[in-house]
Formats: structure tokens, sequence, C-alpha cells
């Protein structure tokens, strides 16, 4: 579903898309410098998600470990999601302009994966969501793609920014 459809029927998204934009527009990033990869617009992204979220009554803590990784790291998860009783992993992945962020894609939904199997039913689904507008794979992730490379047992879905909130606006995460 289209950004425009959705904002007359959810006006807390053009909140959290006007509000985001704006912080985008005053991010101080110098091109072609050697200094440490700015996350800020990453940063910036976690938490319009986390007010939303909290704003439809979901209690939300950010970088928990979940687990390890497969090379043996600790997996801290963006966002955990509470609502009722079930818990939900978020993890958020922004990618502005075009890089080697969605090759990573992959193994992320992995992580997922292995973070469901190792929590033993403590979260009931893991969602991955794509934000910016830098990635040349968007569509490819959105509709299912890696599915048929991919065999998981578990309820792992990746999505757009809007998509995860109206799903969260609509009791359907």
């Amino acid at each position: 579903m289209q950004f425009q459809k959705l904002a007359p029927r959810f006006p807390f998204i053009v909140t959290l898309s006007i509000g985001f934009l704006a912080s985008l527009a005053t991010a101080d990033e110098k091109p072609f410098t050697k200094k440490a990869r700015n996350t800020q617009t990453g940063k910036t992204f976690e938490a319009a998600v986390q007010k939303t979220l909290i704003e439809l009554g979901y209690e939300v803590t950010t970088q928990q470990q979940v687990g390890t990784r497969p090379n043996g790291s600790r997996h801290l998860i963006d966002l955990i999601a509470k609502k009722e009783k079930r818990s939900l992993l978020i993890s958020l992945k922004w990618q502005q302009s075009s890089g080697t962020a969605e090759q990573k894609i992959p193994y992320e939904v992995i992580c997922l994966s292995e973070a469901l199997k190792q929590a033993r039913g403590t979260y009931h689904a893991a969602y991955l969501v794509l934000g910016g507008e830098g990635w040349t794979l968007k569509k490819f992730y959105l509709s299912g793609g890696l599915d048929r490379h991919l065999n998981l047992q578990q309820e792992i879905k990746i999505l757009s920014p809007e998509d995860l909130l109206a799903r969260a606006k609509n009791g359907k995460l």
C-alpha cells in the first residue's frame, strides 16, 4: 500500500514521516571524510518507530540481547515490542543511498530465525523493517523474494515502515 493511500487513514504515519524527514534534513553529513560511519539516521528511524509503537499501546524495549548470531557474536535486537501476550522482535535497517546494507538482509533474516529458535517460544514473530530510499532490492525483499531461497520454520516478515505501523495499528503484528 502506498504512503499516499495510508496517510488519510493513519495520521500517525504522517507524523512519523514528517518528523523523520525533518530530522534527516538537519543531519550533518560530510561526504568523502574518513570518520566513523554516520548512524544518526538509523537511530532517528529507530526512535520514530519506537515512539509510534508506544503510542499504539506497545511496551517497547531497545537494544536487548536475544541470543547469539551464527558466528557466535551477541545478537542485539533493535526493538522488542510487547502487547497483550505477544512479544515481537523488530530489526530496523535504514538505507538512504545505495550501498552494502541490502546484501546483509539474508544474513539478518537467518539471525532472526536463530533468535526465535533460541528463545523457545518467548517471541511470537520477527520483523525486519526496511526504511529509506536507497534499496535497489527493496521490492524483491518486500514481495517475499527470499522465501524461495530460505526455508524457515518461524514467522519472519520483511516489511516497509508503513506496513509495520499499519499492522500494529490494526492489531495484526
